[in-house]
C-alpha cells in the first residue's frame, strides 16, 4: 500500500511504447532529483490530451512540438527568476522544503519533528564532507521496529541489526579504537580438497598445535594493535574469537561488506584485507559503541549503535512498527532528504503550492498572444497543462477546480505572484512551501521531451514476439 508516485510506476507492467516512456520519464526524475515524479506524470499526460486535441484538428505535429518548446523555454526562464537563493545555515527554511517533499506521503504524520530530522541529517553530513560533494547517499535510514513515530532520532554514526558473537561481551564502550577488516580470522580453506595422513597421535598433536599457533598469531596481531573493536566482514574462528573476548575486545563477525564499509567511513578507519596492514594508524574512532535489545513479536532483537561526533554518516532511527506502514514513512523521508540535499547543493529553491506553475502559465499565454500563426494554439495547450499540477493540488484538498484556478489567474495578473493553492485548497499567498528549484524544473524538462519524441511517432509497429 503506497501513494509514492516512484514506487508505483516502478511496479507497473506495461506493454505500449508510450506507457513504457512515461515509465522511464518517471525513473529519470526519481533518480535526478528523487522527488516530484507525480507531478512529472501529471504534467506529461496533460501535455499529451492537449497535444491530441489539437492534432486531431489538423495541426502538424512539428509544430506542435515546436511550441510546446518554445512554452517550455519561457517556463524555465520564469522558475529561474522566481527562484530564491537559500541559505545553508537557515534550518527552518531547510525544514519547510523536508515538510513540502513530506506532504501527502505516510511521513508528514510526523509533522515537524521529522522534518527537523531530515535537516539536521542533511546538516551532519554537510559539516563532515571535508570538501566532498554533498550527496544523499551519506545518509541511512534504520527501522527500530519499536515505539510511535515521534521516537525517532538522528544518529552520527551508524545502527546495524545484528547480535553479539557472544554474550559475555561487553555491551557499551566509550572512546574506543575501532580496525575494520575485510579478510577472516580463521584457517585458510583450500581450493583443491586435501588429505593429510598421521600415524601416530604425536603427529595429530603437532598438527592441532600447529594450527593453534597460526590462530593465536592471528589474534596476537589484532591485539597488538591496540583496537577494542574488531569488525569483521568475514569468518572469525571460534578460538580466535575466545581469545580475543578474553583480551578485552568485542568482536562483530560475518558483517556484510556494505556494513563494514560504512563502519570505515564512520569510524575513519582503514579497511584492511591483509593482518599485516593493521597498525595503529589504520585502527578508527567511536565515541560510544552500545547494544540496543528490543522485544517484539517475534522475540528479542539486538541492534548495534555506533556513535561519533565526526562520522562521514548519519543515520535517521524511525521509530514504529516494522510493517508497510515504516516502509512508507522511510520513502517518504527519503524524498524529503533528497529535495533538501538538492537544494543545498544548488542553493535555489522555488514556492510550491502550484505557484511556479500559475505563474509560467501565466507568462507562456502573454507569450502565446505576442506569437503569430498556429504554434500559439500549441503555446495555450502547454499553459493549460501547466495548470493541471495546481488544479490536482485543488482538488486533493477538497477545492473547486475551475473557481480557484480562476481566483489564481486573476491574482497573478493582479501582481499577487507568490500566491499559490493553500492547505485549504483556497486561492492564498504561499509562504511556508519550498522546493529545490531543480526538481521542478528537471521535471518540466524530462516531461516536455518525453511528449514531444512520441508526437513525433508515425506510427507504432509492433516487433515480431511482441
Amino acid at each position: 500500500v503506497t501513494n509514492d508516485g516512484a514506487r508505483i510506476v516502478a511496479d507497473l507492467m506495461v506493454k505500449h511504447p508510450a506507457a513504457k516512456t512515461f515509465v522511464s520519464m518517471a525513473e529519470t526524475q526519481e533518480n535526478a532529483c528523487g522527488d516530484g515524479v507525480t507531478g512529472c506524470l501529471i504534467f506529461a499526460a496533460e501535455l499529451m490530451r492537449e497535444g491530441g486535441r489539437l492534432l486531431e484538428r489538423s495541426l502538424h505535429p512539428l509544430t506542435l512540438v515546436e511550441g510546446y518548446r518554445e512554452a517550455a523555454r519561457i517556463t524555465l526562464a520564469t522558475a529561474e527568476s522566481r527562484s530564491a537563493d537559500a541559505d545553508h545555515a537557515d534550518s527552518s527554511r531547510w525544514a519547510d522544503v523536508a515538510l513540502t517533499a513530506m506532504t501527502g506521503t505516510s511521513a508528514e504524520a510526523g509533522g515537524a519533528a521529522l522534518a527537523s530530522l531530515v535537516v539536521d541529517a542533511a546538516m551532519l553530513v554537510q559539516r563532515t564532507a571535508e570538501g566532498d560533494p554533498l550527496s544523499y547517499e551519506r545518509i541511512r535510514m534504520a527501522k527500530r521496529g519499536a515505539g510511535d513515530l515521534g521516537q525517532s532520532r538522528l544518529v552520527s554514526g551508524l545502527i546495524l541489526d545484528q547480535r553479539l558473537s557472544l554474550d559475555r561481551q561487553a555491551r557499551r564502550l566509550e572512546d574506543v579504537k575501532v580496525a575494520v577488516l575485510t579478510r577472516s580470522l580463521a584457517l585458510q580453506k583450500g581450493v583443491r580438497e586435501t588429505e593429510i595422513e598421521v600415524n601416530d597421535v604425536d603427529q595429530l598433536e603437532s598438527f592441532m598445535a600447529a594450527e593453534d599457533a597460526l590462530l593465536d598469531t592471528h589474534a596476537e596481531a589484532v591485539i597488538a594493535s591496540g583496537a577494542r573493536l574488531v569488525v569483521c566482514a568475514k569468518e572469525v574462528e571460534p578460538r580466535v574469537l575466545h581469545r580475543l573476548v578474553d583480551a578485552g575486545c568485542v568482536v562483530l563477525a560475518d558483517v556484510e561488506r556494505d556494513g563494514a564499509e560504512d563502519l570505515a567511513q564512520v569510524t575513519g578507519a582503514t579497511l584492511c584485507e591483509h593482518l599485516d596492514d593493521l597498525t595503529s594508524e589504520s585502527l578508527g574512532r567511536l565515541d560510544r559503541f552500545s547494544v540496543e535489545t528490543l522485544e517484539g513479536d517475534e522475540g528479542r532483537r539486538e541492534r548495534l549503535i555506533f556513535e561519533h561526533a565526526r562520522s562521514r554518516l548519519a543515520c535517521i532511527d524511525v521509530a514504529g512498527s516494522a510493517g508497510t506502514a515504516t516502509e512508507e514513512v522511510i520513502r517518504g523521508l527519503f524524498d524529503a532528504l533528497r529535495s533538501v540535499i538538492g537544494g543545498m547543493s544548488s542553493g535555489r529553491l522555488l514556492l510550491g503550492g502550484g505557484s511556479l506553475h500559475i505563474a509560467a502559465a501565466s507568462a507562456v499565454r502573454a507569450s502565446a498572444e505576442a506569437a503569430t500563426g498556429r504554434r500559439r494554439l500549441a503555446m495555450e495547450a502547454y499553459a493549460r497543462a501547466l495548470e493541471a499540477v495546481p488544479g490536482a493540488l485543488i482538488e486533493n484538498a477538497g477545492g473547486n477546480r475551475l473557481d480557484v484556478l480562476l481566483d489564481l489567474r486573476a491574482a497573478h495578473r493582479a501582481g499577487s505572484s507568490d500566491n499559490g493553492v493553500t492547505a485549504a485548497g483556497i486561492n492564498g499567498p504561499i509562504e511556508a512551501a519550498w522546493a529545490n528549484a531543480e526538481t521542478l524544473e528537471h521535471a518540466v524538462e524530462v516531461a516536455t521531451e518525453a511528449v514531444c519524441g512520441l508526437l513525433r511517432i508515425d506510427q507504432v509497429i509492433s516487433a515480431r514476439g511482441d
